[in-house]
């Protein structure tokens, strides 16, 4: 009955209020790479247009870049004073960018100024984005019951994916509703004013949330550390370096197929293959429906189990999908989509309570922020960025593979090397 009414709760205003702002840091993430060809021509004119696509993917990579300094920030925060204040500084730090994208003037009017104030506010949002995710993490496992860790903390993965899918959704109703000279003249703007509403919502969500029971016990007792990012990198380097190389399949992955493989299909498959948002969309509501299936059947037969399969099975279909796709048939690369996104489920869907099960409470924001930040930006961000430039140099388009493959093969060799207790100690 404990951990049934412990169940419930996570269903009411406080709970959700831990998931909520990953919606609004993802939506605006997401929506700037959905709207990255057109974001292109408004900030840096060229008559090349894979060049400037490339620069507007650096800018996209840019975020990424201070998301590790974000996250020793936010994991000192989380560690020192609570999980519920990084939650709440880290979507309002994400609530102003996204407006101020929104209101950007183009190179156009200002020239060189437009480019220069894009960057800068995305390196605002890199950092914010640097604890939101991992604030999220940390307070959905700790507030689960230990046997339902899996599927509650599956929860963070699940509203990220969330954010982007709302994003991808607004996306595509923008295509449908504007033409294309009114969505590339002032329409792009809309679904970044959009995130102002969204964030808004965030805050009154987060306001009073309730600390987590695993932090209290350690004010308690007085064990809250000085320092927790130096301590973690000084008791605990190698749990770093491991969850570096386990969360590259989720930062590579997830982006090139969720993010650049809409652009990859319209914008360099030829012929192009309409319809690749909606497509993306429906991808991503399976996905975000599977993320919590496999975090609840991780509470049942581990965790390691699972995350080696789904990467193995991503690595095997590599390839081939990626040639089916390069033949421009719409139902080829629906399938292939598809098939990422369920082999892609099966290892994400356990990775939030693995991840907090492989540091102490008294540093576990820490040492969660430090290793996934330094993975997103190593291969997360920047995977659009290299698979655009891979095929630009290559003349392959199906050369993105080959990158993924080697990503992937360095997360398979840091699960298989998990400890085989993750998850099944909890087992009821």
């Amino acid at each position: 009955m404990k951990n049934q009414g412990r169940f419930s709760s996570f269903l009411n205003k406080t709970t959700l209020g831990g998931v909520v702002g990953n919606i609004l840091e993802w939506y605006d993430f997401a929506v700037f790479g959905y709207f990255a060809p057109i974001i292109a021509k408004q900030f840096f004119p060229t008559d090349d247009p894979t060049a400037a696509l490339i620069n507007t993917f650096g800018v996209f990579a840019a975020g990424y870049l201070v998301r590790p300094l974000g996250g020793v920030v936010f994991g000192h925060i989380g560690d020192r004073l609570g999980r519920k204040h990084a939650l709440q500084l880290s979507v309002l730090l994400m609530v102003i960018p996204s407006t101020l994208i929104g209101l950007l003037p183009t190179y156009e009017n200002v020239g060189i100024l437009a480019p220069i104030l894009l960057i800068i506010i995305r390196l605002i949002q890199g950092f914010s984005v640097g604890g939101e995710l991992i604030g999220s993490i940390s307070y959905m496992t700790e507030i689960a019951p230990p046997n339902r860790r899996g599927f509650l903390g599956s929860f963070a993965f699940m509203s990220a994916v969330g954010g982007v899918l709302l994003g991808s959704l607004v996306a595509t109703i923008m295509h449908l509703v504007f033409d294309d000279s009114s969505l590339s003249s002032w329409g792009w703007r809309i679904p970044f004013l959009f995130g102002f509403l969204v964030g808004i919502y965030g805050l009154w969500m987060r306001n009073g949330l309730p600390e987590t029971k695993a932090f209290e016990d350690i004010k308690e007792k007085g064990e809250i550390a000085a320092n927790p990012v130096k301590d973690v990198l000084k008791k605990m380097p190698l749990k770093v370096i491991h969850l570096i190389g386990l969360v590259m399949i989720n930062a590579a992955g997830f982006y090139s197929v969720f993010v650049w493989w809409p652009t990859y299909i319209t914008n360099i498959v030829k012929p192009p293959i309409d319809h690749a948002l909606t497509v993306n969309s429906l991808a991503m509501l399976f996905f975000m429906l599977l993320i919590p299936v496999f975090g609840a059947l991780s509470d049942r037969v581990g965790r390691k189990k699972l995350i080696s399969t789904g990467i193995i099975l991503f690595i095997i279909i590599l390839y081939p999908m990626f040639i089916w796709t390069d033949q421009g048939i719409f139902s080829h690369a629906v399938i292939a989509q598809f098939s990422f996104t369920f082999v892609m489920a099966i290892a994400i869907g356990p990775m939030c309570a693995t991840m907090i099960e492989m540091f102490p409470a008294v540093m576990r924001f820490s040492g969660i922020a430090l290793g996934y930040n330094i993975a997103q930006s190593l291969v997360g961000g920047t995977s659009p960025l290299i698979c655009t430039w891979l095929i630009s140099k290559s003349g392959d388009i199906a050369s993105p593979a080959y990158y993924l493959m080697a990503i992937a093969a360095v997360s398979l060799i840091a699960a298989l090397t998990l400890d085989p207790k993750y998850g099944e100690q909890v087992k009821t």
